[in-house]
């Protein structure tokens, strides 16, 4: 199974595609893990989009899409796979279809983690990340709001949108995906 998983900072997409890959047992492509650990170690990658991420901005599409594809040419990534942390626009939903097209996949759904705004930045500031900061959480919401929303309407027209109350236990919205991807599989 493919699957992309969308939700607003603090929404629980981490937590979420965790525990969907360990569900499933299909890798985790966590594009934010991926940039972290790029930056920690002082890549190339990680200095040209620590600025990007310091800001509260996204990453480069160019940057983020060829992340996506080292790793889905790897062979543990040819049954299936989580992708978290990307798409974030409708323009990105599409790259990622063309890079799907290129790789000889296909998504099989999307997602949608929806949470109450107050909740994601609760969460947000309850983590420890260097990056989880008031005024970036902030941002982050309001780029969601700007930027994201378009996917749910792109992924909806294409019959691939799953929406999933994402205001529950970390236990209570794994078994409301489960349930909501065997219903969908059938």
């Amino acid at each position: 199974m493919k699957l992309v998983i969308l939700g607003a900072s603090g929404a629980g997409k981490s937590t979420q595609a965790e525990r969907i890959c360990q569900h499933l047992h299909i890798p985790l492509i966590s594009t934010g893990a991926i940039l972290r650990e790029e930056i920690v170690n002082h890549s190339q990658l990680g200095c040209n989009t620590q600025s990007y991420l310091e800001a509260g901005d996204l990453a480069p599409d160019e940057i983020i899409i060829e992340l996506i594809r080292q790793k889905l040419v790897q062979p543990n990534f040819q049954e299936g796979w989580v992708l978290e942390g990307y798409p974030r626009t409708a323009f990105q939903a599409e790259e990622l279809d063309f890079l799907l097209d290129d790789c000889q996949q296909k998504l099989d759904w999307a997602i949608y983690l929806q949470v109450p705004e107050a909740v994601m930045v609760n969460r947000s500031l309850s983590r420890s990340l260097e990056d989880d900061q008031p005024e970036i959480v902030q941002r982050r919401i309001e780029l969601f709001y700007d930027r994201t929303i378009p996917i749910l309407e792109y992924y909806d027209r294409r019959r691939r949108l799953l929406t999933i109350n994402g205001d529950l236990s970390p236990e209570g919205v794994l078994q409301q995906i489960v349930n909501a991807l065997c219903i969908s599989s059938k």
